[in-house]
C-alpha cells in the first residue's frame, strides 16, 4: 500500500484504528538495521533476489539509473573499514556512509534506501573512486587524487554513529533548520550564518579540510601517510587551518542547488543532505554534487563529512524527485579549452 493509499485509508478511520494501521506497516530503527543489512550483503553476493526489492524499485550511482544487478552489483566485493548506519524511522529511511571494496580499491560511499511496507523502493549512492575527476580535472599520472579520496584517513577519523543522551538532543525539525543555516552561509558566502562550532570540521571524500574546495586545489597537499589521531572524533583540525565555513567571500558558487534532507537521525542526532555546487556562470570549476553527514552537537555543526563527485556538464543532478533543479548546463556555461598549438 502507498503512502497515500495510507493517508486516504486513515481519514476514513478513528484515530485508535488509524494508529493501528500506520504501526503494522512502520519499519523502526531494528527493522531499517535489518533492511540495509539485506540490501549491503545481496549487493556484495551480486544477487538482486536476496533483497526485498519492491516492484519499480529504483537505483542510482552517482546521479545516473542502474538496473538492479548491474554497476555497484557488480563492483562491489564486500564492507571496508569504516562502515556506519544511521536510521530515519519518519521517514522510513536508512543510510550507509564509509567504504566499500571494489576487489582491492576502497571507495567512500554514501548509501541512501527508503522502505515501504517492507520492501526496498529505492537506493541512492554517492561514490567517490581514486581515479575520478575532482576539481582540476582527471587525475593525473603519478598524482594523488584529484577528488582527494582518502580511506586511509577517513579509517581514521570517522563520525560517530552512537546514540547520543536524550537529554543533550535537539528535535529534528530543529536539526533540520541547522543544516540549512550551512548551505544559506555558503549561497551567502558568509559564514556566520551558519551555526558551527569554531573550528569546525569537514573531511571531504575521507581528506580532511579546511582546504578542499576554499582554496585552490593542490593535490600535492594531501598527506600520503594519514596523521594519527582518536578515532570516532572527526577530522582535527591541522594546524594553520581554518573552520568549515570560514573563507566563504572567495568561494567559487552562485548557489546551493536542489537541496534535500531525506535523512535525520535523531538518537545519533546526525544528518543526511544532498545538493549541487552551481558555480559562476563561464567559470571552467565544474559543480559538485555531494552527500554530506553532519554531525551536530550542542545544536551547532561538529564535522562534516561528504562523499561527493564532480559531474560532466550534460548530467542532470541530482536525478531524485521532486526534481529540485536537475541541474544540466548548456555547453556554452563552461567555457571550452584554449587550442593548444
Amino acid at each position: 500500500m502507498s503512502r497515500f493509499m495510507r493517508w486516504a485509508a486513515c481519514a476514513a478511520l478513528v484515530v485508535t484504528g488509524c494508529n493501528s494501521a500506520f504501526a503494522q506497516n512502520a519499519c523502526d530503527r531494528a527493522c531499517l538495521g535489518g533492511m540495509l543489512d539485506r540490501y549491503l550483503a545481496a549487493v556484495i553476493a551480486h544477487d538482486r533476489s536476496k533483497a526485498p526489492l519492491a516492484i519499480g524499485f529504483r537505483q542510482t550511482e552517482n546521479a545516473i539509473n542502474a538496473s538492479p544487478g548491474k554497476g555497484v552489483w557488480h563492483s562491489v566485493t564486500a564492507l571496508g573499514k569504516v562502515q556506519r548506519r544511521y536510521f530515519d524511522p519518519v521517514t522510513g529511511q536508512a543510510g550507509y556512509y564509509g567504504t566499500v571494496m571494489e576487489g582491492n580499491d576502497a571507495a567512500i560511499v554514501t548509501i541512501r534506501l527508503r522502505v515501504e511496507d517492507r520492501k526496498l523502493t529505492e537506493a541512492e549512492w554517492y561514490i567517490a573512486r581514486a581515479d575520478d575527476p575532482g576539481l582540476n580535472g582527471p587525475r593525473q599520472p603519478g598524482r594523488p587524487p584529484a577528488n582527494l579520496h582518502n580511506p586511509d584517513y577517513l579509517a581514521l577519523h570517522p563520525p560517530r554513529q552512537e546514540a547520543v543522551p536524550a537529554s543533550k538532543r535537539v528535535d529534528r525539525a530543529t536539526l533540520g533548520r541547522i543544516v540549512d543555516s550551512y548551505f544559506d552561509a555558503i549561497t551567502s558566502h558568509d559564514g556566520s550564518i551558519a551555526l558551527t562550532h569554531k573550528g569546525c570540521g569537514r573531511a571531504e571524500n575521507g581528506t580532511p579540510a579546511p582546504g578542499g574546495d576554499f582554496l585552490p586545489p593542490d593535490p600535492a597537499r594531501q598527506p600520503a601517510t594519514p596523521p594519527a589521531g582518536s578515532a570516532g572524533q572527526g577530522p582535527p583540525p591541522a594546524a594553520g587551518s581554518r573552520g568549515c565555513v570560514d573563507g566563504l567571500e572567495n568561494f567559487n558558487a552562485v548557489m546551493v542547488a536542489a537541496r534535500r534532507i531525506p535523512l535525520i537521525d535523531e538518537e545519533a542526532q546526525i544528518v543526511l543532505a544532498t545538493a549541487v555546487f552551481i558555480r559562476r556562470p563561464g567559470s571552467p570549476t565544474p559543480r559538485n554534487a555531494a552527500s554530506w553527514w553532519f554531525v551536530i552537537d550542542e545544536a551547532k555543526i561538529r564535522t562534516t563529512y561528504t562523499a561527493m563527485f564532480y559531474p560532466p556538464p550534460q548530467l542532470a543532478v541530482p536525478n531524485w524527485p521532486p526534481y529540485y533543479g536537475n541541474w544540466p548546463l548548456p555547453e556554452t556555461t563552461v567555457p571550452a579549452p584554449a587550442p593548444t598549438r
